[in-house]
């Protein structure tokens, strides 16, 4: 049985979570949301480099993971290089989907939502450079989709016209074109895929990267993608809090035992 730590600031990455048990039936996934951190999107990139490396850090210590998987757009863009460069073990990080999206426009117009400090990065900038040079790609950063879809899963209900409001920008008509592809570059937001749907003034693809992390982690960590699937993982909260009701029914779902992991937080200062 192959024990995987899946990491994120909050409960985003239970999009990814969710992909990798269906990938993976018998992996043993333990979840980690660091909400005494969150939200990633404000932090400066110093501080939450070392964070998320020290925090991480002391996860494998405890856990001992074959393999971790960062499923957060911001942190990964900045800790995968240090985070590899101090554990052997394999790091699948969640980055910008950038290049199928570029495969898959047929307008030339891509958009691109995430957190402000995801579109802010360099390594963003170099993926459109890389893979999407001849594409018109419009950056929208966020800092209320996050909580809105913590929000969301927590039960609680979301204002339509806020959503709105913060996907609009991502909704583009230039020279004749306009956009039909918009790259989900934050976990938490294939939560609100449904709501982002239902919004859009016109039909677009929007691009998930959760199955083509799951089929990364098989490969790297040498995981069968068959099995009876009856396999229970645990998650945890670096609050050491207890999960709400509504998100502990998903943690079920994807059979993963609500539980209390001491000693690893380390306090927003």
């Amino acid at each position: 049985m192959t024990r995987l730590l899946v990491f994120d600031s909050g409960i985003g990455g239970l999009s990814v979570a969710r992909e990798i048990r269906r990938t993976l039936p018998d992996a043993e996934i333990v979840y980690v949301a660091d909400d005494a951190g969150f939200p990633y999107g404000d932090w400066a990139e110093p501080d939450l480099t070392e964070h998320v490396v020290t925090l991480i850090g002391g996860l494998i210590h405890i856990l001992e993971p074959a393999a971790v998987v960062v499923a957060c757009n911001t942190a990964s863009t900045l800790v995968l290089q240090p985070l590899r460069a101090l554990h052997a073990i394999p790091f699948v990080g969640t980055v910008p989907a950038i290049k199928p999206a570029a495969a898959h426009t047929r307008s030339g117009h891509i958009s691109v939502l995430g957190t402000f400090g995801t579109m802010q990065r360099e390594y963003t900038r170099a993926l459109i450079q890389q893979f999407a040079a001849n594409c018109y790609v419009r950056l929208v950063g966020s800092a209320n989709l996050a909580p809105l879809a913590e929000a969301y899963m927590r039960g609680e209900a979301i204002d339509a016209a806020a959503v709105w409001g913060e996907i609009e920008p991502a909704f583009v008509e230039r020279d004749g074109g306009r956009t039909d592809v918009v790259v989900l570059a934050c976990t938490h937001y294939p939560f609100l895929a449904d709501h982002f749907a239902q919004l859009a003034p016109w039909p677009v693809e929007w691009i998930d990267p959760a199955p083509a992390i799951a089929r990364q982690v098989a490969v790297v960590a040498g995981a069968t993608m068959n099995g009876r699937g009856d396999v229970r993982g645990r998650a945890y909260l670096t609050s050491g809090r207890a999960w709400s009701r509504p998100v502990a029914a998903v943690l079920d779902q994807l059979q993963l035992d609500a539980a209390i992991l001491p000693g690893v937080a380390r306090e927003r200062a």
